[in-house]
Formats: structure tokens, sequence, C-alpha cells
């Protein structure tokens, strides 16, 4: 199907009835729909937007594009949830109304004050070149769940020495002033961001860049977002542009973030080392909050600009990752899936013991969604994980203590993506023992190594009968101790 941009550009209200059902009708034919997972009812979801705790309830909105597995028109979805696991959609939260926003609302991030939700986000228009105009505005939920949108940009375009490259609002308030980072593009094709001050969250004054000490870095940082973790700064950023490192960056784009001192005198963010926030395949634009309970949380995009997936041809693309904790060791940030998830847990198996140079089925263990944690020993050699196992598929994750790397490859594990770009991610990891926490859905696996170390996020795409657990280790013997729990995947 070929997308024009008359086609691309239409606003959800213009969707017939009829058109609606011919998408249900595919998605729903999907053998690829997720059970646990944030997707789209139909069409398009990407960036993860307005994260945030308000009347007692987790807010979150997706950018949406309802007609199809393509970028186009963007809208925002809202989902709430009492507990960062069982979402219940709201449908439409966000849609275009205005002339400045005539090609879509962009990304932003929500923030509560005086009893309301304020939506930032950015107003995204196309002149009659196709020239793009970037402006930023908010919308305002009530009590009620009421939304109301201011008409005029309280920020009209980007200043002089910038691209219209200008867009995803972060906010927050730091004494008595508020500030809000804005992901751009410098003229010279270089990323940065820049930051505004207010007093009143509708005049805004710019304050020039937030100076970093990574001035040529990819040519565009989209959907910053900036916290306190464990008395430190971070600033996370979805970097487009960089080359490959060795392991590192070998996606399209990346996200990855700065943990030091942010200096607000001198809108300064000291920080020597930029970390990659996932070293799997499709991870982009993560958004965080703040839960009552002091956690920051932590949801991404489970997918990537630029790229398609096997879903497409159902007319629905992407999902959200699953909610995960933030903390800092050591300099690092660690992710670990949020408590609630173990309200997932259903029945469970375990299997311990030794394999040596063979590979093993686990009976009872098959399915298309669970929870599984590995504990993996060996001396020298290969051992690890088969996953989603059929008669020419499979998923794998193991340790390799000679190439002293912890492997996930996706070469067979069902309908390629993005060949491209490789079918193996490695991380260098030194040690003989490592820890395995991994959530598998019906097309997609996210793998936490040793409580959060690192983690990989990957879409898969394997055939419904793909539902073996395998165990092995290849010219050596490996101690496993394996426990699964079968996901609970009702919402209620």
């Amino acid at each position: 199907m070929s997308w024009t941009k008359e086609m691309r550009y239409r606003h959800y209200r213009e969707m017939t009835e009829a058109e609606e059902q011919e998408l249900l009708e595919k998605v729903n034919n999907s053998i690829w729909r997720q059970q646990f997972h944030i997707q789209p009812p139909y069409g398009l979801l990407n960036d993860p937007n307005g994260f945030a705790f308000y009347q007692g309830k987790y807010h979150l909105f997706y950018q949406w594009f309802p007609f199809g597995p393509v970028h186009g028109m963007k809208h925002w979805y809202h989902v709430e949830s009492d507990d960062l696991v069982h979402w219940e959609e709201k449908g439409l939260g966000i849609a275009p109304e205005y002339d400045h926003e005539s090609h879509g609302v962009f990304s932003g991030t929500g923030m509560v004050k005086d009893d309301l939700l304020y939506l930032f986000y950015t107003a995204n228009k196309r002149d009659q070149n196709w020239n793009r105009e970037s402006s930023q505005s908010f919308a305002v939920m009530d009590e009620e769940g009421k939304l109301a949108k201011q008409e005029k940009p309280i920020i009209s375009k980007q200043p002089e020495g910038y691209t219209a490259n200008f867009r995803d609002p972060k906010v927050w308030k730091s004494g008595n002033q508020y500030y809000m980072i804005i992901g751009a593009e410098r003229e010279n094709h270089t990323g940065c961001v820049l930051i505004y001050k207010s007093a009143d969250f509708l005049h805004w004054n710019f304050e020039g860049e937030l100076k970093t000490n990574f001035e040529h870095f990819g040519y565009m940082w989209e959907c910053p977002d900036i916290f306190q973790l464990n008395g430190k700064d971070v600033l996370m950023i979805s970097p487009q542009g960089l080359e490959p490192e060795g392991d590192f960056y070998q996606n399209i784009h990346n996200s990855g973030c700065f943990i030091g001192k942010l200096d607000l005198e001198n809108y300064y963010f000291h920080s020597n080392v930029f970390q990659e926030l996932d070293a799997g395949f499709d991870f982009y634009a993560p958004q965080t909050t703040q839960a009552p309970d002091g956690r920051q949380i932590l949801i991404g995009w489970m997918g990537l600009p630029d790229m398609n997936y096997p879903s497409d041809k159902d007319m629905w693309a992407n999902c959200l990752t699953i909610p995960r904790e933030l903390c800092i060791i050591h300099d690092k940030i660690y992710q670990t899936p949020v408590k609630e998830m173990n309200k997932r847990r259903g029945s469970l198996v375990e299997w311990q013991g030794y394999v040596n140079k063979e590979e093993r089925h686990l009976e009872n263990f098959s399915g298309q969604t669970y929870e599984l944690i590995c504990d993996l020993e060996l001396e020298n050699g290969k051992a690890g994980l088969k996953l989603r196992t059929g008669k020419q598929e499979e998923t794998l994750i193991y340790l390799d203590t000679n190439l002293q790397k912890v492997v996930l490859d996706r070469t067979n594990s069902g309908e390629p993506v993005s060949e491209g770009y490789g079918s193996i991610r490695q991380v260098a990891y030194a040690d003989k023992k490592v820890s395995l926490r991994i959530f598998v859905d019906v097309s997609s696996v996210e793998i936490f190594v040793n409580e959060g170390e690192f983690v990989f996020t990957a879409r898969i795409f394997p055939q419904e009968e793909s539902r073996g657990v395998k165990i092995f280790a290849d010219d050596t013997e490996g101690y496993l101790d394996v426990k699964k729990w079968d996901m609970k995947t009702s919402n209620n």
C-alpha cells in the first residue's frame, strides 16, 4: 500500500465506521497481538507521552496515527491505571484542532499543578512548501477527566540558530520557577536541548542551550527528560544519528542518559559519560514519572522510527515496554520491572540441574506469555536459553564466557525485522554467573540481566505454534536454575 500525504494527514474524526470495522477485523486476526503490553487498538503507536500520577491514577498517553501502521497526523491516545500493570483504554486524548497544530500533536510530558494535570506538547504544522513549523503548547485535564487546550502556543517557534526540529517539551519546578527543556537541532545539524524558564506556565523566557560535554553527538536530541535519582541528576535523551561503536549504538536510533549534576545558574549539565539505556533492538523515546512512593518509573516505546515490522500487514504497529523502576548503582542506571508486575504471576514450574554439551526441551514450560527467571553458571563456553522454539524458530539468550559477553540472538525468531541492522545484540560481561529475568509476550521479549544491570528489549514475530523453551550448553557443562510463571493476561 502506498501512503500519500493526503492519506497520512487525515484527522481521526474523518474515519468512517466502515473504515474502523475493517481495521479492527485485520487487527483482531493478527497472530502477534500482545497480551500484557500497551498497544494501539489499530494504527501506529510510538512515543509515550504525558506520563503522570494524578487523582489516584497513573495517566499515560502515546503518539497515535489511527489509520494504519505508518507515521502521519499524530494524536494522543489515553490509557490509565491504578497499579502500572492493568491499563484501561480511555480513547482519544488530544487531537489536532488549531492551525498551529494542523499536521499533528507531537510528544510531550505531564505535570500536576493546582489540582490540574498540564499536558505539554509540540504542535506540528507544515506550510504550502511542506516546511515544518514547530511550536509548544499545552492542554489541561481536570479532576473529572475533561481536557481543554490552550488556544495559542506558549512558545511560537524555535530560537535563531536552530531548525524546526524543535520538540518534546519536559517541564519541572525548581524553587519558585518552572523550567522546560526541549529537544532541538542546531543549524549545523548537531543535537542539543534548549532551556526555558517561567513563573506562571504561560510566559516562557528562552535561557539558551543546556550545555553539556557532548557538543557533537548526533544530529537531533529527541524526547529529553530530566529528574533526580539517588541524589544525582539524570538527563535522558534519544539522540539520532549516532555511529556504531563496538557493541554500542547498533540501532537506527538510540536512547540513553547522562548522570551528573544540573547547574541551573549556568545552565550546564555536568557529566562525562553517556549510558545507553537498552542493549536490545527495539527501544526508544523513554519517559519517566515519579510514583507516590518516590520511585522513578520509566516506560519506553518498544519500536524505532523509520522501521517496518511484520505486524504492519495487520494494520497495527508497535507497543510500549512494561514499566521499569530506576535506580543508580555505581554511577550506572539499573532498570527492574516494577514490583506490581508480580500480580501477573500465575502457576509456577521449576527446573534445576546440569546441561552438558546438549540441548534439552523443558517440559511444562511451553507458552506464548510468561515470566522466566534463570540463574546460570558455567566455566568456559556458551550456555543459555532458547525461547519461543518451533520447527525452525528460536530466540536465544546466552552467556559466552570465551567471548565474555551476554548475547541476544533473534536470527531465527520468526518473521525477520530490519535485517540490515543485524540480528544479534551483545554486552561485554566477564563473570561466569549470570541472572536473567525475562518477560515473554506474544511478539516481544524483555530481558533484565543481573537485577537490571542492563536490559535487552526486542520484538519477535514467531508463528503461534512456536511455544517451546529449551536450555542448552555448547561444548561445556552449565548449571541452570529455571523458574517460569504463566502470565495472567486478564486486565481484571
